[in-house]
């Protein structure tokens, strides 16, 4: 379900069954001259909306404007828009908390932008991680007063966080692959544009495939909605698994 379009009746519902909510999170960068430039956030966007149709989520609207960073082209031209982590967490902070204040506890974002390096972390999900500690924190304090976690209500913390209940998994950042996955990672290659021929063929035009010059997009002639339906398919099953309630 589109948040923008919830009644507050059904927010209200959402919260009562504690429904995932989920942020689409990504940048807007140059892919080959072939793809549009916000190929990683689509196929987050896109992937979603396949699995809104098995399950219910509360999909809040996408956030395009993350750190995209210079390293694949220059701007000029390209279209890549980069936004540093700096500014980025502040943002991801306020998004979080308010999201608490209206009684979420199932909050999550997803990326594909660099997550091959997901473990270790890059700028865009760096900043939005940390703004979700922050937020937990800042929302605790405000709920409980300072001194929360040092109080006798919270005797039994280490024995229900080992059962997991952990209110610091309120908020979550996710790759939408992940490294387990048999299915490549790359920028702009067989792998994202197979995905984007299957997920949002508007997004691909194979008469730029000869216009591309770069060693990152050599493959990407090779790509079809066939192979990009296997990995559609992989997707769905580890957002099964990262949103399961």
């Amino acid at each position: 379900m589109r948040y923008e379009l919830m009644l507050p009746h059904q927010i209200r519902k959402a919260i009562a069954e504690n429904w995932p909510v989920v942020l689409p999170l990504g940048v807007l960068e140059y892919h080959g001259e072939h793809m549009a430039v916000g190929m990683d956030t689509l196929a987050v966007i896109k992937t979603l909306e396949l699995f809104e149709k098995e399950r219910d989520v509360v999909i809040l609207p996408p956030f395009y404007y993350g750190a995209a960073s210079y390293a694949v082209a220059p701007p000029e031209g390209s279209g890549s828009l980069q936004v540093g982590g700096k500014a980025l967490a502040p943002f991801g902070e306020e998004l979080f908390y308010s999201l608490l204040r209206i009684g979420f506890r199932n909050i999550h974002a997803i990326i594909h932008h660099q997550t091959e390096n997901f473990a270790a972390g890059m700028p865009t999900d760096l900043a939005f991680k940390t703004a979700g500690r922050q937020a937990i924190f800042r929302f605790l304090e405000k709920e409980r007063g300072e001194g929360w976690w040092g109080s006798e209500a919270m005797a039994d913390y280490y024995a229900e966080h080992a059962e997991g209940s952990n209110f610091f998994n309120w908020v979550q950042v996710h790759p939408l692959m992940s490294a387990a996955m048999k299915y490549p990672f790359d920028h702009a290659g067989i792998g994202e544009t197979s995905l984007m021929m299957a997920l949002c063929p508007e997004a691909v035009d194979a008469a730029h495939f000869g216009d591309n010059k770069n060693w990152y997009t050599a493959s990407a002639k090779d790509a079809s909605v066939e192979f990009g339906k296997k990995g559609v398919a992989m997707i769905l099953d580890h957002l099964r698994t990262i949103l399961g309630r």
